[in-house]
């Protein structure tokens, strides 16, 4: 049975004055920021939120300033009918769904001939990205957007990598919804672990009045971490793809066994992943707080890793607190 119809939103302005109103009747709110295409992960951070705010508010935007033009802007998946509709199966609901066109359109600055379609980037292909004079799908359309949000040391190094303007793309479209929604909690997943510590970083580092939360990874019951991008695995590829839980799980057991030694661990998952057919991006042992390597467990850490199944890359990761 349909539940309660969040109300569409789909101008900032709009959106920061119903987030307004709402405060000024004494309502708490709560942000659930997702690019759509949402699966029981989405949904798990929906159902936290309810634990810590009056309101809810889930964002869908899929946001370019993370996407370099040779990634999957242009193929990440979406169904906003079907979204809605799984919002409005949820228990309680949610209040508002903020859903705009392009956040980096500001009118007048905008320059003669560029398409301002935020799901347009010349040669999205789910391809790696160059390390070269790297830029957005923002730049790319020269849209004029010259302001970007860092976290310097803790966007270095696993995805920072690979993917060298996505953190600095994540950390300034939460900026902006952050500014516009203005909530007082908002839900992150830890599958996106290095992500989570960032936007926690941020707000500690710029005094946001914002609670992050961490939720936990919601995983189908083969074990695989829900990500909107499975749906481009093809079967085969799927079933490769469980390699990586498979082979963390078996890390987190040796080194509750005693195994502290990471380079073991780490290489046993990279045979692991490698031997299913996967592709490592990078496999590594870091301290969940400051995101650095380890050598030895000697304190809480995390294993992260990022492996491509075909054209899919696919995160994931494994809190050790021994």
């Amino acid at each position: 049975m349909a539940g309660k119809e969040p109300e569409i939103i789909t101008d900032k302005n709009q959106m920061r004055k119903w987030s307004r109103a709402m405060r000024s009747q004494g309502k708490t709110i709560g942000l659930v920021p997702t690019m759509g295409y949402l699966h029981e992960g989405h949904i798990s951070l929906i159902k936290e939120a309810h634990k810590h705010t009056n309101l809810i508010v889930v964002s869908i935007y899929v946001n370019p300033g993370q996407f370099s033009p040779t990634e999957d802007l242009s193929t990440y998946p979406s169904d906003f009918h079907g979204d809605i509709q799984k919002l409005m199966a949820i228990p309680g609901g949610v209040d508002a769904v903020f859903h705009p066109h392009n956040l980096y359109d500001y009118a007048k600055s905008k320059p003669t001939g560029v398409n301002n379609n935020s799901s347009n980037c010349e040669n999205s292909g789910g391809g790696e990205p160059e390390r070269k004079g790297v830029v957005s799908c923002v730049e790319e359309r020269g849209l004029g957007h010259e302001t970007w949000v860092r976290v310097e040391r803790l966007e270095k190094g696993m995805c920072g990598n690979s993917r060298p303007v996505f953190f600095r793309g994540v950390a300034t479209i939460v900026t902006k919804l952050f500014n516009i929604v203005e909530p007082d909690v908002a839900m992150f997943g830890k599958k996106d672990y290095q992500q989570w510590r960032i936007i926690q970083r941020m707000v500690r580092d710029l005094d946001f009045s914002i609670e992050v939360v961490g939720s936990d990874i919601v995983r189908d019951n083969d074990g695989l971490a829900m990500s909107s991008r499975n749906v481009h695995l093809s079967p085969e590829e799927r079933e490769k793809a469980l390699s990586i839980n498979r082979s963390l799980s078996r890390a987190k057991s040796a080194a509750e066994n005693g195994q502290i030694n990471c380079r073991e661990l780490r290489n046993s998952v990279v045979q692991a992943v490698n031997s299913a057919g996967g592709r490592i991006d990078y496999a590594e042992i870091v301290d969940q707080e400051t995101l650095e390597a380890v050598e030895e467990i000697q304190s809480p850490v995390v294993f992260c890793i990022a492996a491509w199944f075909g054209k899919v890359r696919l995160i994931d990761n494994l809190e050790m607190n021994i």
